[in-house]
């Protein structure tokens, strides 16, 4: 993975998640949803899963610091069971935290994640597995960026209500 990979993928969520700020328009109003706290819990620290896996694999010396992060570094990297593990669990819980979005969000989001899931396993190209990798990552910033509404600030029931 290059530093103009990571750059450019940077650059386009950024740009994805500017227009949120930006375009009155988003989030689309009538389909994005209102998530809890704990799904935005979920999605983070899904997120922060994924990413741990794709450091871990690709750029290795950011991650050796970690104190006991040898195990699942080489667990990650030998590409067997643990690492499908180390895949699968948080993406799932990205999709946990999502599933109140609409259905062709979370469905979008589960396509891509199984597209990394599966490009990452399957001994193809590796730029294959890249541009599932960034598409993906495109995918969860368009989906957080025009589906979902963050928590209610008040504490009844009326933060799950349709806006």
């Amino acid at each position: 993975m290059s530093n103009q990979f990571v750059v450019s993928l940077a650059i386009v969520v950024a740009v994805v998640l500017a227009a949120r700020l930006l375009v009155s328009a988003l989030p689309l109003r009538g389909m994005a949803r209102r998530l809890k706290v704990a799904d935005v819990a979920l999605v983070v620290v899904g997120a922060a899963g994924l990413a741990f896996h794709c450091v871990a694999m690709f750029f290795r010396r950011l991650v050796d610091p970690l104190p006991g992060a040898d195990v699942a570094i080489s667990d990650i990297r030998a590409l067997g069971t643990a690492s499908i593990i180390w895949y699968v669990v948080p993406a799932a819980l990205v999709l946990l935290g999502l599933r109140r979005v609409h259905p062709v969000g979370l469905g979008v989001t589960a396509l891509a994640f199984t597209a990394v899931g599966v490009t990452m396993y399957n001994e193809g190209p590796l730029d294959i597995h890249l541009t599932a990798i960034f598409a993906s990552v495109v995918v969860l910033a368009l989906v957080s960026a025009t589906l979902v509404l963050p928590p209610s600030r008040h504490l009844t029931g009326a933060g799950d209500a349709r806006t």
